[in-house]
């Protein structure tokens, strides 16, 4: 092709992109596709020329290469998002961070932690997720262009020029791979439904919170509805959404799962399936990111009731360690700890306050503890190890998340 017939094509082919930006013109109408509609665009301003415009190309190819560039943008608007979320996580940690609460295994009381600490499980979750987003993206960070329909081509072009023109980092290895590749797709699919399932299990802790029986936190009005019978009513509307839509993004990964397990190469129009559920991924994952930063940006922490909540028996573990520095085996001392709780439990007394004669039915060395001193603060206290509960630990936490939050926010920086 001439250069000045490319020069005409190119020229036009940016008079149409105005055109649809616009308004003026849409592919709907009687095209195939959105190649076919622009080539017939083409075909009215240049009609000698518009055939051309398939010279070393294929649909396969050019569908290709558009999934990936949409799915570039589409990650890093996740990632973004993802950082925004974790702000609003260590501001919430910053301002609760000496607020204690019961910490759970099986929803049973089990020691007592710092919300900040609770918090910051989650900005790392999320951390992990930016990070599988990064992989995904470099994954989709490849021009499929001038792979052809599969074979390649015989024209003299230069993919690694046109990749460059359009952003790619890395250019293609096989042409049939090139077409038929969708393992990027199935990849973000995997790192949104693990966001997702974060996100969920986020909602479902702050759906329990709210609760009459727990008390810790009260939603903002404006992230909950009322009932159509029940005036008194105050649903978690919103944290409820964020959990149920990770199921949605669950079935989008298992449907383009299903599409591409027995798919022979190279193209099959089962790949037209790889689309609908994946836009619907980045809206439906962008969405609960949005509600879940609006819930946590308004909520209230009820100190107080926390705070009430941490009962005595938190600091059995604690108890057992002063066992154990008396000269028991741990596992002598977990089991005397054990009879102590129970005895409290039908005597009605409080595993804090037990008297050194009541001590010294369990053990002669329990004679000399003084389990009054192991409150559940004192249980933080003693916190020591790297990442725990302790407050100088959840400072360290902090401080670090801060680092973090400043590397994300520059890796990405729109």
């Amino acid at each position: 092709m001439k250069e000045e017939d490319a020069e005409k094509i190119a020229s036009t082919l940016e008079k149409i992109l105005l055109e649809f930006e616009q308004g003026k013109v849409s592919p709907e109408g009687p095209f195939e596709d959105v190649h076919s509609f622009v080539e017939a665009k083409l075909a009215e301003d240049l009609p000698s020329l518009a055939g051309n415009l398939r010279i070393a190309r294929s649909r396969n190819d050019l569908v290709a290469a558009d999934l990936r560039l949409f799915l570039k943008e589409a990650i890093g608007q996740v990632a973004r998002a993802v950082i925004l979320l974790q702000e609003v996580l260590l501001c919430l940690a910053r301002d609760h961070k000496d607020v204690a609460l019961p910490g759970y295994t099986h929803l049973q009381h089990a020691q007592p932690i710092l919300l900040s600490h609770h918090l910051l499980a989650y900005f790392q979750m999320l951390n992990r997720d930016l990070s599988r987003f990064a992989q995904a993206l470099a994954e989709t960070d490849v021009s499929p262009l001038g792979a052809g329909a599969l074979g390649g081509t015989s024209w003299p072009i230069d993919p690694e020029y046109t990749a460059q023109l359009l952003g790619f980092s890395r250019v293609f290895e096989n042409s049939l791979d090139a077409v038929s590749d969708r393992d990027f797709v199935i990849q973000f699919h995997g790192a949104a439904s693990i966001l997702a399932m974060h996100l969920s299990r986020f909602s479902e802790e702050l759906i329990l919170w709210s609760t009459a029986e727990f008390g810790f936190i009260e939603l903002a009005d404006e992230m909950c509805t009322g009932s159509s019978l029940m005036p008194q009513k105050k649903n978690p509307d919103l944290p409820e959404l964020v959990r149920g839509k990770s199921g949605r993004v669950f079935g989008n990964l298992m449907g383009v799962l299903t599409v591409m397990k027995a798919l022979p190469l190279a193209y099959n129009k089962d790949l037209q399936e790889d689309k609908e559920s994946l836009f619907d991924t980045v809206d439906t994952v962008l969405g609960c990111l949005d509600a879940m930063r609006a819930v946590l940006s308004s909520v209230k922490v009820n100190k107080k009731r926390m705070e009430t909540n941490l009962s005595p028996f938190l600091v059995a573990t604690d108890l057992a360690d002063e066992l154990v520095k008396a000269g028991h085996k741990f596992s002598e001392a977990h089991e005397l700890v054990g009879k102590m709780v129970q005895y409290c439990l039908d005597h009605g007394k409080r595993l804090t306050r037990l008297s050194p004669d009541e001590l010294s039915r369990f053990s002669p060395n329990a004679g000399s503890l003084k389990p009054g001193k192991l409150t559940p603060r004192a249980s933080l206290a003693r916190k020591g190890s790297r990442g725990s509960t302790r407050m100088g630990s959840v400072e360290d936490g902090i401080k670090n998340a801060e680092v973090i939050l400043r590397k994300n926010q520059k890796t990405w920086e729109s």
